[in-house]
């Protein structure tokens, strides 16, 4: 399981602030503490936060500073997509995100390739979020192609089928889970499938269940990554014991405790 740490994005007040300020504190704090619990990715995003691709640099420059941890450069505007990949130091990364429309395409996806990164797809397109699954899956499937055409690998492409909160979009949770299944059979090797595990449960009480609820269901289906809260052992464990399930980790009596050890957390 691919697990991408949510926590550097100025949707979060003291990441926002740090951005503004040109504080590296708290970014720092959060890079040392979702690579300590074996993030794969550190998902690094200015959000609404700044336009300026500038700070975009500064902020991986930052993240690169404190950790040697994998980056996933966040946004939907080329110019700060671009910025924060000229400031990686070579380490492997991931461009977040294109969508189907046509115009994201032609200039985030030639982004991802010149750069050697591998790129998430999220199954929107001009129209917005899609409702249903054949939607999801042909959006995905635009964006596979697009993606391949590019020169980017299968292994190297992440689709995610567009995850909802369930507070107040309660149907469409099954149809993200088929939309996983539809996309397994897009290539042998099927490309990687990713949500934003933290959407679904948005506003809810019960925030860590209902994530680590529907990641082992989604993993059944065929999901192998997810932006999420990785400082969160339940929702870690919970992924372990679904590989194990899964048959793709072999069984011990102590395998949350190899898991841990292998993931950095001890």
């Amino acid at each position: 399981m691919i697990l991408i740490g949510e926590r550097i994005n100025a949707g979060f007040k003291d990441i926002a602030r740090a951005i503004r300020e040109h504080d590296p504190q708290p970014v720092v704090k959060w890079a040392k503490k979702q690579a300590a619990c074996g993030a794969d990715y550190l998902d690094v995003n200015i959000g609404a936060a700044s336009r300026d691709p500038a700070d975009m640099a500064w902020l991986v420059e930052v993240v690169q500073g404190a950790v040697p941890t994998p980056i996933s450069v966040d946004s939907n505007r080329p110019e700060v997509i671009r910025a924060g990949l000229e400031a990686l130091d070579g380490r492997a990364a991931i461009v977040n995100s294109t969508t189907a429309d046509d115009d994201k395409l032609e200039a985030i996806v030639p982004l991802a390739a010149e750069a050697g990164a591998g790129i998430i797809g999220v199954a929107m397109d001009a129209r917005g979020s899609p409702q249903d699954v054949a939607r999801r899956v042909e959006n995905g499937a635009k964006i596979f192609m697009a993606c391949v055409e590019a020169g980017i690998p299968p292994e190297m492409i992440f689709l995610d089928p567009v995850l909802m909160p369930i507070r107040f979009m309660q149907e469409q949770a099954t149809k993200v889970l088929e939309a996983i299944r539809e996309y397994t059979l897009l290539s042998d090797p099927p490309p990687h499938i990713s949500v934003g595990l933290s959407n679904i449960c948005s506003q809810t009480r019960e925030r860590s269940l209902i994530a680590r609820t529907f990641l082992v269901m989604a993993m059944a289906m065929g999901l192998d990554a997810a932006i999420c809260n990785v400082l969160d052992d339940e929702l870690l464990d919970a992924a372990a014991t679904a590989e194990l399930i899964l048959n793709r980790e072999i069984y011990s009596d102590g395998y949350l405790k190899a898991f841990r050890m292998r993931r950095g957390g001890g």
